[in-house]
């Protein structure tokens, strides 16, 4: 008797034995064609996708990256010296997440979620992919809450929002990270969660700054993410992906966070090796011609979320290095044209012992005054315009004996001005306190002070107010505005220290005064009785 086979009946019985098999999966698999340099080149792999974990043997994992026709590209994410040519691959159909969560506060990481403190392990709360979506337009609102930095510099003049992204630019060892450090120690109490991402950098100068954020308590809210100069590129290329998903965790909650991002330079060389390596075509300086959407897809999940989201924040705070000033070069016009404006550091104002170096002509946030609460806006406002007037005639200072009488008031007050905004590191100063220092220089109280006791001036005149006058702070925080009694209160303490505490003049100094605006003038800035706005 002939046995007849019929192909449907095959097929269906095979169909239904799959059914039944509940955990059947297809998977994808490839040989390794070749690994070196922290690279793999796999064959096959066929239904890979871009960022795709893919597993080797050992246990050790790697990134689909590179995607031709017969090859994959893969870096990898761990120790590969046991693997060789010939190796099977598998594809694990999973994308790269990192542990996020309140439990990472105060802890350690490297770009991957392990602990590289003494602390155990990490018991996160979910995981979040590296690579996300950034929030729509309509899910953003403008940025109109101030987050401040304690440095009276940028809180006045290049104020930052929540949800903003300012640009952190100069050359080497100019003080960028003592900004950045100064401005984690700041949200002590302020409901800001803070990210640090350390790119490249020496291990011991990672070290040094967390220490530095343990001395001033800083670290109960701060998350470090470190890749170290030691660690392979792709530890590097992903460190800042990693950082931005942590921060991204508390600002979908509706919670406050801040993401440093130090520095990006060393990121965009990682990305050029890795790509380098893998072949593809360089272009200017030889990074490859993505290099722009490296940066630009990062920056772009900072935000602040509507209220139907929950009206959370994530601000970011990259930092570029600069080669002798050259912010033309191709990565740093790149980041400039992402993010929402730029603080420049000098190295000239460095070297001159300017400290924080922040260039206030060069530097600006478009944000602006949305950033600031009014009572900032109420004495920066004259500030920027006597810098202004002062940056002008800067050039002209060392002939300042032979100016009239008026042009050197200008320099002069410009003068004491800048030496106000001196500020010494991790000493951040609380916005009530910023506002009543700058409000001493706009109203021509330092003008006949000497400039080497500008800084004795100001130390001396906020432990006045703190102690004789605590109302003024009080209100002025509570607030956030300062009504015209307030200012005449205002008026009539700084008069009062000067005529009772603080009596040191300079008599060049007085004279160019009094040629300029009459002795009458000096004589109204000690009337305690007259509180007037002195103009």
């Amino acid at each position: 008797m002939e046995l007849k086979i019929n192909p449907e009946e095959v097929i269906s019985i095979i169909k239904r034995q799959l059914r039944e098999v509940s955990d059947f999966e297809i998977k994808s698999y490839g040989i390794v064609l070749q690994i070196g340099d922290n690279i793999a080149k796999v064959w096959g792999l066929k239904d890979v996708r871009y960022g795709e974990l893919v597993k080797f043997p050992g246990d050790v994992y790697g990134l689909a990256f590179d995607l031709e026709e017969e090859t994959v590209g893969v870096i990898m994410l761990g120790e590969h010296e046991h693997i060789r040519e010939g190796d099977r691959v598998e594809a694990t159909g999973r994308m790269l997440t990192i542990p996020v969560g309140k439990s990472l506060l105060g802890r350690v990481i490297d770009p991957l979620g392990n602990p590289l403190d003494d602390r155990g392990p990490i018991e996160p709360e979910e995981y979040r992919p590296l690579e996300a979506l950034a929030p729509g337009v309509v899910d953003r609102e403008p940025v109109n809450t101030p987050l401040y930095t304690g440095i009276k510099a940028i809180d006045a003049l290049i104020p930052i929002g929540r949800g903003q992204r300012e640009l952190i630019i100069g050359d080497r060892s100019t003080g960028k990270t003592a900004i950045v450090i100064d401005t984690i120690i700041n949200q002590k109490d302020q409901g800001v969660y803070c990210i640090y991402v350390a790119i490249g950098q020496k291990a011991s100068t990672i070290a040094g700054v967390i220490e530095t954020l343990k001395k001033y308590g800083a670290m109960d809210y701060t998350v470090v993410v470190a890749a170290p100069s030691s660690a392979p590129p792709s530890m590097l290329y992903l460190a800042p992906y990693a950082g931005c998903a942590i921060g991204e965790y508390f600002m979908y909650r509706g919670e406050d966070a801040l993401v440093i991002y130090d520095d990006l330079s060393k990121h965009a060389k990682a990305y050029r090796e890795i790509s380098l390596l893998l072949r593809r075509p360089p272009g200017r300086e030889a990074y490859p011609g993505d290099v722009f959407y490296l940066h630009s897809r990062l920056l772009e999940r900072s935000a602040k979320l509507n209220k139907e989201l929950g009206g959370g924040s994530l601000t970011a705070l990259p930092i570029i290095e600069t080669q002798l000033g050259d912010v033309s070069a191709y990565i740093p016009t790149n980041v400039i044209s992402i993010t929402d404006g730029q603080i420049y550091l000098d190295t000239n104002l460095f070297n001159q012992g300017f400290r924080p170096a922040i260039d206030v002509g060069l530097s600006v946030s478009r944000v602006g005054g949305s950033a600031q609460i009014k009572a900032t806006k109420q004495v920066a406002g004259q500030l920027r315009l006597d810098l202004a007037q002062f940056r002008e005639l800067a050039a002209f200072v060392k002939f300042a004996s032979e100016l009239d009488p008026a042009t050197q008031l200008y320099i002069i007050r410009g003068q004491r001005l800048m030496e106000l905004l001196k500020q010494d590191q991790f000493k951040p100063m609380p916005i009530e306190e910023q506002i009543i220092s700058i409000f001493a220089g706009v109203n021509g109280y330092l003008d006949d002070i000497p400039v080497s006791k500008v800084r004795e001036f100001e130390e001396k005149w906020l432990s006045y107010v703190k102690e004789t006058y605590p109302n003024i702070l009080s209100e002025i925080r509570e607030k956030k505005h300062i009504s015209d009694e307030l200012f005449k209160l205002m008026h009539k303490a700084i008069r009062e220290f000067r005529k009772g505490i603080f009596k040191e003049r300079d008599e060049e100094t007085i004279k160019v005064i009094k040629e300029a605006k009459g002795p009458e003038y000096l004589e109204s800035l000690d009337k305690v009785d007259e509180v007037e706005e002195v103009s």
